[in-house]
């Protein structure tokens, strides 16, 4: 098998999982404050990544950082996992998932957007197209097609849903400020981002067995989404030689999550949510536009 056709499989592999988190997200969710699950599934993908940097005989590159790169990590780590997760996990708890997963897919115009005041970038004729028909999708998505009435569905959750996408942004702007191994540097944050999540859990959260059904999901969550996932991506943009090919295939995760989502949670998808996330999706193929 060559190359390119591993890194394909590691990036359809890697989009199959995405495209499950949103239903486990709801799914924990009924068992679980978003804390707790922030918590549990945080500590789970701390152990994996630790595991990981001991397989690959890195653990200690963790202990040997600059002073410089330990302040970094604090600041990602409360960006994501703590502040990112905390309030993606809120909106799922508030939206339908066949609402919250597609607004989250939105980060990417705002990553677009922040990094013209940010990194300097200048804004281009494709991002003002891409910001209107994505945010006409979100329109669409968050009113259930009830465009006259602007009547939202929740206020509360898809304003939390939008929120999430400035934090995910942040995240990876001053992540590019980075240089060490990425799994080094992902473990570090996760690290640093400790205090934030218990600090926040004891303040909010009465201490309590954790049930056995939430448990499962957060161990899922933990491996999945924050672990597992980033690892085959990673693997697949080192392994492809053309990395347009490979980041294409994202756009068929929230498709496939709408499946994971109608057919777990019983949700009927509705029109208007295939119309926004496919007005989403074409606002971000317009950044693509050369």
């Amino acid at each position: 098998m060559n190359q390119q056709r591993q890194a394909i499989l590691y990036g359809l592999g890697a989009v199959l999982l995405w495209s499950t988190v949103a239903t486990a997200f709801k799914l924990s969710l009924r068992y679980f404050s978003p804390i707790e699950l922030l918590l549990y599934s945080g500590s789970v993908s701390t152990l994996l990544l630790g595991a990981i940097l001991l397989y690959q005989g890195k653990l200690g590159l963790a202990f040997q950082c600059s002073r410089r790169e330990y302040l970094l990590s604090i600041l990602l780590g409360l960006l994501s996992p703590f502040l990112y997760y905390l309030i993606l996990f809120k909106a799922y708890d508030l939206l339908p998932a066949q609402q919250a997963q597609p607004l989250n897919y939105t980060w990417a115009i705002t990553l677009s957007l922040l990094a013209v005041p940010l990194l300097k970038q200048k804004i281009v004729w494709q991002q003002w197209l891409a910001l209107i028909i994505s945010y006409c999708g979100v329109v669409v998505i968050s009113t259930e097609g009830r465009l006259l009435s602007l009547q939202f569905t929740d206020p509360l959750g898809v304003t939390l849903a939008l929120i999430s996408t400035i934090v995910w942004a942040l995240y990876w702007i001053f992540n590019t400020r980075d240089s060490r191994d990425p799994v080094v540097g992902l473990f570090v944050n996760f690290l640093c981002s400790c205090p934030f999540v218990f600090g926040y859990y004891l303040w909010t959260t009465e201490l309590r067995l954790p049930p056995v059904e939430g448990l499962i999901g957060a161990v899922y969550v933990g491996l999945i989404e924050m672990g597992v996932c980033f690892i085959l991506w990673l693997m697949a943009m080192k392994l492809t030689d053309n990395t347009a090919r490979i980041s294409n295939l994202i756009f068929l995760s929230p498709f496939l999550s709408l499946i994971f989502i109608h057919f777990l949670l019983g949700e009927e998808i509705l029109f208007a949510t295939l119309i926004g996330l496919i007005l989403i999706i074409l606002g971000l193929c317009c950044q693509r536009i050369k």
